[in-house]
């Protein structure tokens, strides 16, 4: 007798059912999209870094606050989880956006979270990563 199994399927790592291609991937991969609101270029952030995208991550950092470089293959974290907890504007209409949210994460076998609050702007149709605050 044969045992019937069904994989579930499996949706984008930033937490949305679909597929990586057609969530994140259509923002981080080429050929690109720009990121539609503060919320998408969040989610496609995390994204980035779940899969070291570097060049991803600098170019969707505003330059007024970019840092001049990433040293991800270094980083000991895997990260698990996001879940937003709020989004203040960030739509296409929109020159600012705030978006919280929660990243769950593990170091060294350690299991940890990361509650940020970030700030994005945008400018010539592109949204930017301003910066964030921390909670602690």
């Amino acid at each position: 007798m044969s045992k019937k199994t069904s994989a579930a399927p499996v949706g984008c790592p930033c937490g949305l059912p679909a597929s990586y291609e057609n969530c994140c991937g259509r923002y981080i991969d080429p050929p690109q999209q720009p990121a539609p609101t503060a919320e998408a270029l969040m989610r496609s952030r995390y994204v980035a870094y779940t899969r070291q995208q570097e060049a991803y991550l600098l170019a969707t950092w505003h330059a007024s606050t970019r840092l001049t470089a990433l040293d991800l293959a270094q980083d000991p974290v895997k990260w698990l989880g996001l879940t937003v907890v709020h989004c203040q504007n960030g739509q296409m209409s929109d020159t600012r956006g705030v978006v919280q949210f929660v990243a769950r994460y593990k170091v060294n076998g350690r299991a940890c979270r990361l509650q940020e609050t970030s700030r994005f702007v945008r400018e010539e149709g592109h949204w930017y990563y301003l910066d964030g605050d921390i909670a602690d």
